[in-house]
């Protein structure tokens, strides 16, 4: 496939340059940002020096000239943008022909009505939303093979519905009982834009988004189960990090627990490290895994779980997003 990313400044957008420059299958044809970034026509390489003999592509301005050169010479897009903008490009490349991996929340959620609550905005494209696929490549592969749309899935709930979805799936979990995810994120998950929360001296290890937090909706429409999350900002640059307590029903066991987590134990990019261990961010760090660990007493689960949150957060699980539907194995070009 010959590939075009849009939003290409970005962390996840220039990771998911790397990734695809080095793939063994995929082109990288273009690099676009806004026509009125600061980055216009310097390298991408020039910004982030590690690319440099690898990504080397100015970049673009998306000009509507742009748009339909892109129209000419790709197979597919991936939107590294804010929501409102992946909303407006996604139905013009798809009107195209294109295929598009969006690598925003811009049509993750099924009812519109909850980008006015948790997104703060009218959905402009709301039949769009049915016809999207969610991108959590190990859970909806088969559809993701097929799709012109693809919603990536965001960075913490990848880490919270991996930890969970085996337990859901295996009838561990109590039903009346909220799940909590406690879950701390680098800060490169706050974006690569100036900010003054995100500015070196002033960042702390913070709570943020109570009770209100756009993954919410997000985990909870894939988990089909109520969570109570909680993210925080740490004071470091990358990777996140889920502690998870969740009530199981009486008489699981901790057997019955590592069986259940044997649905994901041939998957390439999913570590089980086991009952009675525990996940961190060294262990994924600049790493394309998602790493499990549990501890069960009584019917008291804890479960740690750790991703990079700008490889299997974002970049790297559009790439698988990308290897499946070109009908390649899940892990190629990320190990």
């Amino acid at each position: 496939m010959n590939i075009v990313i849009v939003g290409a400044s970005g962390y996840s957008g220039a990771e998911l340059a790397k990734l695809i420059a080095n793939h063994p299958y995929f082109d990288l044809v273009g690099c676009y940002v806004s026509e009125a970034s600061a980055d216009l026509n310097k390298p991408l390489s020039q910004l982030y020096p590690e690319h440099k003999g690898v990504v080397d592509l100015c970049l673009e301005g998306l000009s509507p000239h742009a748009i339909k050169d892109i129209s000419q010479k790709a197979d597919a897009v991936c939107l590294c943008t804010d929501h409102k903008v992946s909303i407006d490009l996604a139905p013009v490349f798809l009107e195209m022909g294109l295929k598009v991996f969006d690598l925003s929340g811009g049509f993750r959620l099924s009812d519109a009505s909850q980008y006015d609550q948790y997104y703060g905005f009218t959905h402009q494209h709301p039949a769009l939303l049915d016809h999207a696929v969610y991108g959590l490549a190990e859970w909806y592969g088969d559809k993701v093979k097929d799709a012109n749309l693809v919603a990536v899935a965001g960075c913490y709930p990848t880490a919270s519905l991996n930890a969970l979805k085996p337990l859901k799936d295996a009838q561990l979990l109590a039903d009346n009982a909220h799940i909590i995810i406690n879950a701390v994120s680098g800060v490169t998950g706050a974006g690569r834009k100036a900010n003054i929360g995100t500015h070196f001296c002033e960042v702390s290890l913070t709570p943020y988004g109570l009770f209100n937090h756009r993954h919410t909706p997000e985990i909870e429409q894939y988990l089909d189960h109520p969570v109570l999350f909680t993210p925080h900002l740490g004071n470091f640059k990358r990777g996140i990090l889920a502690t998870i307590y969740a009530q199981v029903n009486h008489g699981v066991s901790i057997e019955d627990v590592s069986s259940a987590y044997q649905v994901l134990a041939d998957e390439p990019l999913i570590r089980l490290l086991g009952a009675g261990q525990v996940a961190s961010i060294k262990g994924i760090e600049n790493q394309p895994y998602v790493d499990i660990g549990w501890n069960l007493k009584d019917q008291q689960l804890i479960i740690s779980v750790a991703i990079d949150n700008l490889l299997k957060g974002a970049s790297g699980q559009a790439l698988q997003c990308l290897n499946l539907n070109a009908g390649l194995a899940i892990n190629t070009g990320l190990m």
